[in-house]
């Protein structure tokens, strides 16, 4: 039992050191995106106003959410690294939560912003700097993909660097709208290709804030993760030696890659050893569904049904004793 608890310590150990490493790496990589925006947001927004341009102006009030966005999603996963308190048993991981869905609602606004800047200047379109529109868009694409190049790699791992991923890429996608809309302009005088690809630049940023958003309340809602199939998980541990039945099971996600479970195990026989069942359990969930967080209560064969029936009345007829 000794060499199974030590080993179990070796393993959360080895996670949490690999965790620990790729927070860091993270955070260099923001912090050099942090640079690089912000640089570039500067004279973006003076080449918007000296063209007249509303690709690029809206361009440039997107990377300034960027600046925004970046800033807080760094601040974040240096905040969730603190340990916990008596009052946050859980520690911080959520901030990072919070923090996604805070740059999904930015993102929201800024489409919105544009959607109404754009429809006055289908009405009366104004008069565009198509030449300096097109050099500051091409330095402003340079600059996005350089962002989006540092935080791509990290982006899957945590909700929190997909957000600030998002807001770079979608506002690459802008500079790309901005520079259809200068070339557009040049060669063939359409002077309402600024706000008309202002609009799809607007549309697919709100694409963008809707997968984010969506995410974000999940896990904040404790939703089952979407690549946990909880009926699979629950056949699974039945079929453990032992275990004669599942129920009040619980999966949830405390912070992006961070997955936690509860649930009431049932052994077979009062003999059965409770430290071998609850071992098999952990490992399980450890090994076939990445589940590290386990709370598992043991229970005899013998309990009553009126246990059974307090913990069912809340979740349905599918989490009753088999």
């Amino acid at each position: 039992m000794s060499i199974g608890y030590n080993k179990r310590m070796s393993n959360r150990h080895d996670q949490d050191h690999g965790r620990h490493e790729h927070g860091r790496s993270s955070r260099s990589s923001l912090k050099l995106a942090l640079v690089i925006t912000s640089t570039f947001l500067v004279a973006e927004f003076i080449g918007a106003l000296y063209t007249n341009s509303l690709a690029l102006l809206a361009d440039a009030g997107h990377m300034l959410t960027d600046v925004a966005a970046l800033s807080l999603s760094s601040f974040a996963m240096w905040f969730a690294t603190r340990p916990p308190t008596p009052r946050k048993t859980y520690g911080f991981y959520r901030v990072e939560i919070l923090v996604a869905l805070l740059n999904g609602v930015f993102l929201v606004l800024i489409a919105l912003y544009v959607f109404y800047e754009a429809y006055f200047r289908f009405l009366d379109p104004p008069a565009v700097k198509a030449d300096w529109m097109l050099a500051v868009a091409l330095l402003g694409l340079a600059a996005n993909l350089a962002s989006a190049f540092l935080l791509f790699g990290n982006h899957r791992e945590s909700l929190n660097m997909r957000g600030a991923f998002f807001h770079v890429l979608s506002d690459a996608v802008g500079s790309v709208g901005a520079i259809l809309a200068s070339l557009a302009i040049m060669f063939g005088g359409y002077a309402i290709a600024d706000p008309l690809i202002s609009v799809v630049v607007g549309l697919l940023i709100l694409s963008s804030s809707w997968i984010l958003i969506r995410d974000a309340v999940d896990i904040l809602l404790e939703s089952t993760p979407a690549h946990i199939n909880i009926v699979h998980l629950r056949e699974q541990l039945n079929k453990l030696e032992g275990v004669g039945s599942i129920h009040d099971l619980h999966v949830w996600t405390l912070t992006s890659g961070v997955l936690a479970m509860s649930c009431h195990v049932v052994v077979t026989a009062e003999d059965q050893s409770r430290g071998q069942v609850l071992s098999l359990v952990n490992t399980l969930a450890r090994e076939r569904f990445r589940i590290d967080h386990t709370t598992i209560q043991i229970e005899e064969s013998t309990a009553q049904q009126e246990v059974f029936d307090s913990c069912n009345c809340h979740f349905g007829a599918w989490d009753s004793p088999s």
